[in-house]
């Protein structure tokens, strides 16, 4: 369902910067299909006035788990998204997959939370049996050598958080008490404990994916956008302006 409006009065009145219209779009997880359609509401909804900037950000986790990875990161070099400021964050699955890259040995936990779609995606196959060390190595070299440089190149080059007037946007949260220039990659990227627990000030709103729920979770000091498409088909877009917040869905 696009277009419907959730707010939370308890969520302190943080605003993006005057002008900009900020649009945040959670785990996509090789589904191209719910990207493609969110991407073209969102690009309706950017065309409303007021005009001004029009700012992009992707929290990242475009692989694993669904069968269009590729095509997912295809879509995102594509143009599809000329128009936008656009900010590509990392995710773990990618972390993941860039590891397994340059260590075959990290290939096998990669491989049982999703790799092996990601895999699939590029035309290749895991091998049926045990993944022993020559099994994983040639598997890594068989996906080196099918990955374009271009894919390679976009994944390098992922940011791990970004920052917009009063919002934080990180894959999976930031670590509480730590200020937000100090976080460490792993925390951005995977997590840390009690996150989704902390009340405290972050000094930002954290905008998140990473932990998926059937709907935006909506706290004082976060708002959590991941809500499960890979299971459940349905992607969602945060939208920011002045210090209004709206939620758009596939």
């Amino acid at each position: 369902m696009a277009g419907r409006g959730l707010r939370n009065p308890a969520v302190p009145a943080a605003s993006v910067p005057p002008g900009s219209r900020v649009y945040a779009i959670g785990d996509v997880h090789g589904h191209l299909g719910p990207l493609a359609r969110l991407t073209e509401t969102v690009r309706r909804d950017a065309a409303r006035p007021p005009g001004g900037r029009r700012v992009l950000v992707l929290l990242g986790d475009y692989v694993d788990r669904g069968l269009e990875s590729r095509q997912v990161i295809d879509f995102l070099l594509s143009g599809a998204l000329d128009g936008f400021e656009t900010v590509f964050l990392k995710g773990n699955h990618e972390a993941w997959l860039l590891a397994f890259l340059d260590d075959a040995s990290a290939g096998r936990p990669w491989l049982a939370a999703g790799g092996k779609a990601t895999l699939v995606s590029y035309g290749v196959r895991t091998p049926p049996g045990p993944l022993g060390r020559h099994r994983l190595e040639a598997l890594r070299g068989a996906f080196a050598a099918a990955l374009p440089d271009a894919h390679r190149a976009f994944l390098g080059a992922l940011a791990t958080r970004h920052a917009e007037g009063g919002y934080a946007f990180a894959h999976a949260g930031i670590r509480p008490g730590t200020p937000l220039e100090a976080q460490r990659e792993e925390d951005l990227l995977w997590g840390a404990d009690g996150f989704a627990e902390d009340e405290g000030d972050h000094g930002k709103v954290v905008v998140h994916g990473h932990s998926a729920a059937a709907e935006p979770v909506v706290r004082r000091n976060r708002i959590g956008i991941d809500t499960g498409a890979y299971a459940t088909g349905r992607l969602t877009c945060l939208v920011l302006e002045g210090s209004s917040r709206r939620f758009l869905s596939t």
